[in-house]
This record gives C-alpha cells, sequence and structure tokens, in this order.
C-alpha cells in the first residue's frame, strides 16, 4: 500500500459493521479501533479480521467479555470451526468509557495496545495476507476505524522529535515495544499542544491527512495549519465565538481574505469528539468533517511539496494525528 493511497476512515459506522480492508493485511499495517462499550446491549463486543464478508476464516478474533469479572478472548477460526482460546485475565475496557484499540500487523503476529498500553501479543495461526475484512459486533458504539499503512511508517522514521519520544516513554504505566515508532503512533498523552510534526514529502495530489480529537468544553477556537516555511498554507480555524469555521493563507506575515461559506452548520460540537480528513488534489483541498464533505479550498501556494509542516493548536485535544 503506497503512502499516496491511504485508506479513508470509517467515520461513525453501525454495529455490525463489516468493511473491506484496501490491498488486504501487510507488514507494518495498523488499524486503530475508536469507540465506546454499551450499556445494557450485551456483555461483549469483537473485533475480527478475517476473509471476506462472511465469518467462517477469522484470522484474529479480538472479544473483550464483561464476564466473570472480565476477560479478553483471543481465536481463530478456520473453515467454520474455532481453534483452542487464548484467554487474557484483565479487561482494560469500561462500560461507558471511551476506547482506542490498536492492532498493528507484524510478520509474526499482531500487536494489540489499549488506550495507549500495550495489551498483548497474538502469533499468527494463519497467513495474514488472506484478510482483506475487519467486522465489528457486539455491544459498542462506533466513531472511527482508521489506518496507517506501512509506508507511512518508512517515511516517517526518520524525522523523529525527540521531546515527544521523551515524554512517551517516561509516562509511567505504558509500554511501548518499539520507541523507534514516530511519535504519531501514540495516543493523546504524547500530543502537546500547541503539536509541530513534519508532512513527509509535503503535499501532492492524492495525498491525505487524518487529525482526531476532542473540542475542550470551555473550547473559544483551535486551529490546523499546513505550512511552507514561515507562511501558512492553509489555516482551519473553528471559531466557537463565532459559530464559524475560517480558512485562510498567511504569505510574509500577512493574512490574505478569510473563507467563511458553508453547505452545513457548524459541524465541530464543545466537548465531542471529531475526524477532520484533508484531500490533497492538484487545484485543492477537499476537507471533510465526520466524513461529510465541508468545503474546497483551493490551492493559494502552488508550490505543494513545500508544504509539509503540519500545526495543531488552541482549545482541542487530539487522539491521532497521521500527516
Amino acid at each position: 500500500m503506497a503512502l499516496s493511497s491511504v485508506q479513508a476512515p470509517f467515520v461513525n459506522p453501525v454495529v455490525p459493521f463489516s468493511g473491506t480492508i484496501q490491498g488486504g493485511l501487510q507488514d507494518g499495517l495498523q488499524i486503530t479501533v475508536n469507540g465506546t462499550v454499551l450499556h445494557a446491549c450485551g456483555t461483549r463486543f469483537a473485533v475480527n479480521f478475517q476473509t471476506g464478508f462472511s465469518d467462517n476464516d477469522i484470522a484474529f478474533h479480538f472479544n473483550p467479555r464483561f464476564e466473570d469479572g472480565g476477560y479478553v478472548v483471543c481465536n481463530t477460526k478456520q473453515k467454520g470451526r474455532w481453534g483452542p482460546e487464548e484467554r487474557k485475565m484483565n479487561m482494560p475496557f469500561q462500560m461507558g468509557i471511551p476506547f482506542e484499540i490498536r492492532f498493528l500487523v507484524q510478520s509474526s503476529g499482531f500487536q494489540v495496545t489499549v488506550n495507549g498500553n500495550f495489551f498483548t501479543n497474538y502469533i499468527h495461526r494463519v497467513p495474514f495476507h488472506r484478510v482483506d475484512n475487519i467486522s465489528v459486533t457486539g455491544a459498542v458504539g462506533l466513531t472511527h476505524i482508521s489506518f496507517q499503512p506501512p509506508s507511512y511508517w518508512q517515511a516517517t522514521a526518520a524525522p523523529i522529535t525527540q521531546t515527544v519520544i521523551h515524554t512517551v516513554q517516561s509516562t509511567p504505566g505504558q509500554m511501548f515495544p518499539n520507541p523507534a515508532i514516530p511519535p504519531t503512533a501514540y495516543p493523546s498523552p504524547s500530543y502537546p499542544i500547541p503539536f509541530f510534526t513534519s508532512i513527509p514529502g509535503g503535499l501532492y495530489p492524492s495525498k491525505s491527512i487524518t487529525i482526531t480529537g476532542i473540542v475542550l468544553p470551555y473550547a473559544q477556537r483551535f486551529h490546523i495549519n499546513l505550512r511552507s516555511g514561515n507562511d501558512i498554507a492553509f489555516h482551519l480555524n473553528p471559531r466557537f465565538d463565532e459559530n464559524a469555521v475560517v480558512r485562510n493563507t498567511q504569505t510574509n506575515n500577512s493574512w490574505g481574505p478569510e473563507e467563511r461559506g458553508l453547505n452545513r452548520s457548524m459541524p465541530f460540537v464543545r466537548g465531542q469528539g471529531f475526524l477532520v480528513w484533508i484531500m490533497c488534489e492538484g487545484h485543492c483541498l477537499k476537507v471533510s468533517v465526520d466524513g461529510q464533505h465541508l468545503f474546497d479550498y483551493y490551492h493559494r501556494l502552488t508550490n505543494l511539496p513545500a508544504i509539509n509542516n503540519l500545526e495543531v493548536g488552541g482549545d482541542v485535544q487530539l487522539t491521532l494525528v497521521q500527516p
């Protein structure tokens, strides 16, 4: 899977959910599942990595169960028959509490991280390249499922921000098996605000950027900037004090004309999560929020590869940045 073909996230998918993994699983692909365990909807949920839309062949069944004190079952199903269960007798999930699960595909197995803490390694029982579908069932509501391809890690492994890595490594009680993974691999504790990171290779047609976070309850404003040196090629600025989403470009420390028009109401809400997806095309940036197209922003700075830094600031907490 090339960096230029990052799979778009699934936003607010309805459970039970089943979706295609474009290109299938590959060594180094990371899939992030964000959601909330629901009350009064059962005592289990499952994330399955399977072949096709049938559940006859499931390479990895990840199944938290809120029974007998809580535990997680991991298993594989081949031709409709389950193998021996692997049970983890600790429960990292809580009813009614949002969670984040990261599944990192490695040559030996799936590495699973829950809410920033290493949870388990599940050794492959069948070739993982057969997997081309992810399904989610049970007592859970989903906000989004996002994809970070192998080439993303390779492209971003060099320009690691040492201060961010130091912060992550010194966080008590967290286990990160590979400190060489760039800081955007980690959950919100590694995203100081303001947050800065590079955009590997800069912008180019078909390049996409994913940003998820939570608007703070008292928020007045926050911003997402795509920068070219000292200039801001694209300034996305939700303003709750004005009920507006302002877009602009700054060159030589001077702002251009603002763009404010929208074909829908304000998509950001204080105290709630969001997913911003920015897709670069030859003539503009297409911006979606929570899976719905919001606006096009026509390039004012046309040297796209020079737009190679991302900045986020203001009244927001970040949960995932995929530049």
